[in-house]
């Protein structure tokens, strides 16, 4: 079993959801739809999550989220504690990670940013956190109807950052990108200047290169689906530690640099964990809300420095 998967059922029974038990049973129908290089995003494609004009009538519940940050992986919630759970099919394994919703109900709208999965939500079912949700209406209403659309280029809570996972090694890399504000379509990945390899998107939102990269330091090519590249060198194998930058995902002022050459991964790259690796039971909180300049690191983790560019390139493909 990957690691990925027994974090996501941890996580699952950890949520506790507060909604009438007829909820559970509805089925609606709503309508949407560190020193390197930057490069194009040739051969990226999009992610399956909401589509960047789409507005979808449903409804919203809340939740409490016990430990952890959601199936998306993050070490702990935003700070501001505005976050929302999306269904099975908006959640896209993974591809909506790190995105924001502004959600229109009765008292008003709420910024929120993607980080887990409501399994048993249909389709327009949205699962608010309750800070989020006492913005649209009394919690004691239980369930409210809204409306919700995803936010082009939001303001990013700071500037990028990064942790490898447990049980990264030589053989085997794991990385979570923070803090990015759109959702990803693209990670690669180079080590000591050489070619760049493509990672692959778990469901549970690490990207994974399965045959390893070596023992770093990393330089990481980042690409989001509104077209904007950016790229973070000297980043560390030190697992566990989330690792800050300086440099924001987009923004002004950013240059385009092409890359040497891609290389084509020896292995297809999987996203099952290596068998020594143990889920992590860090449950601190990393991100922070869109006023904070710089990414929280949680206080059991080390932090590292990393630094980069941040350009606009094409368009997803």
């Amino acid at each position: 079993m990957a690691l990925g998967e027994q974090s996501g059922r941890r996580r699952r029974r950890a949520r506790i959801r507060i909604r009438p038990v007829y909820v559970l049973f509805s089925a609606l129908l709503a309508g949407a739809t560190l020193i390197g290089a930057v490069y194009a995003t040739q051969g990226a494609s999009c992610p399956k999550a909401l589509a960047a004009s789409a507005a979808t009538t449903g409804q919203a519940t809340h939740y409490m989220l016990t430990s952890g940050g959601g199936n998306c992986s993050y070490p702990g919630p935003p700070a501001d504690g505005l976050f929302v759970a999306l269904s099975p099919g908006e959640y896209a394994s993974g591809a909506a990670c790190g995105e924001y919703l502004d959600v229109t109900g009765p008292g008003g709208t709420v910024r929120v940013e993607v980080i887990d999965q409501c399994p048993e939500c249909a389709a327009g079912h949205i699962d608010l956190s309750e800070t989020a949700f006492a913005r649209l209406a009394p919690l004691v209403k239980g369930i409210v109807p809204i409306t919700y659309r995803r936010v082009l280029n939001p303001t990013p809570p700071g500037p990028l950052s990064l942790r490898v996972k447990e049980g990264s090694s030589a053989y085997w890399l794991a990385l979570l990108v923070m803090d990015h504000g759109n959702a990803l379509t693209r990670v690669r990945v180079s080590s000591g200047g050489g070619a760049w390899h493509d990672l692959t998107r778990a469901s549970y939102n690490y990207w994974i290169y399965a045959s390893g990269l070596g023992s770093g330091p990393f330089t990481v090519a980042i690409t989001d689906d509104q077209g904007h590249t950016a790229t973070v060198g000297g980043v560390k194998l030190e697992p566990g530690v989330v690792q800050s930058s300086t440099v924001y995902m987009y923004g002004a002022g950013s240059t385009a640099i092409e890359p040497t050459h891609t290389a084509t991964p020896s292995h297809s790259a999987s996203a099952s964990a290596p068998p020594s690796a143990s889920p992590s039971a860090s449950v601190t909180p990393s991100t922070t809300s869109a006023a904070v300049a710089q990414s929280s690191v949680a206080a059991s983790d080390t932090t590292s420095g990393a630094s980069g560019v941040t350009s606009r390139s094409a368009g997803c493909l």
